[in-house]
């Protein structure tokens, strides 16, 4: 399967403070944001814990219902076993934890093949006629 999730060693990840870079508290509703979203390139959501799913919803919204077409990054307790889920719900970008080798995150990828239901990259379901 082919990967379109860009997975970053926590050195890689650089918060420079550029204004075209949104950071999302976890607890922000993204049909609330008061910014034009045409001017963002990246928005970072983040992942207090691992065991805490809302950034999930946030870049479901923020790809389907917002169309936001720049970067989505995960940051913070990013694991491996997560980085699936992460592409599918509309995550381009993911920070690894330090420690963690970015090598090691492509089995994930190696293990699905493909998916019978749509997702927020791929709308359709699997068994759409394409044709």
């Amino acid at each position: 399967m082919k990967r379109n999730l860009r997975i970053l060693s926590a050195e890689e990840h650089v918060d420079d403070g550029s204004p075209n870079v949104l950071q999302l508290a976890n607890d922000a509703d993204p049909l609330a944001i008061e910014v034009c979203l045409q001017d963002i390139e990246r928005i970072d959501l983040h992942f207090p814990k691992f065991t805490d799913g809302r950034a999930y919803s946030q870049a479901f919204l923020l790809r389907r219902r917002l169309g936001f077409t720049g970067d989505i990054r995960a940051t913070g307790e990013v694991l491996i076993d997560q980085l699936v889920q992460m592409e599918r719900t509309g995550f381009s970008s993911a920070v690894l934890r330090e420690g963690v080798d970015a090598s090691d995150a492509q089995r994930q990828f190696d293990r699905f093949a493909g998916y019978y239901q749509g997702d927020a990259v791929k709308a359709a379901p699997h068994f759409v006629d394409k044709g």
